[in-house]
């Protein structure tokens, strides 16, 4: 998979929950490097079914997941692209 050099869509607002910000606090990573990534169609680690969906969805106008493993090798983040494209949000799995 190749990915964008330039945003593949807008983000919007970008928003974390408080969790998620927690989460990559304790991981020593920022969260504007996992927008770029999710920004720039690096998905991180989905199902080949998401990945469809979100090929699909930069063409339709969906709704775009990505989702990054933490380094403590339990813990993920997801990024979630509304389908308006109003606000990017950061949070974590069990918060949607």
């Amino acid at each position: 998979m190749s990915y964008s050099n330039s945003p593949r869509f807008p983000m919007g607002r970008p928003v974390i929950t408080p969790a998620a910000q927690a989460a990559l606090d304790a991981a020593g990573i920022e969260g504007v490097l996992l927008l770029a990534r999710h920004i720039h169609g690096d998905w991180g680690n989905l199902s080949i079914e998401d990945l469809a969906a979100n090929a699909l969805a930069l063409l339709t106008g969906k709704r775009l997941l990505s989702s990054y493993n933490l380094p403590d090798g339990r813990s993920k983040v997801w990024i979630i692209t509304e389908a308006d494209r109003s606000v990017t949000t950061i949070l974590l799995p069990e918060e949607y």
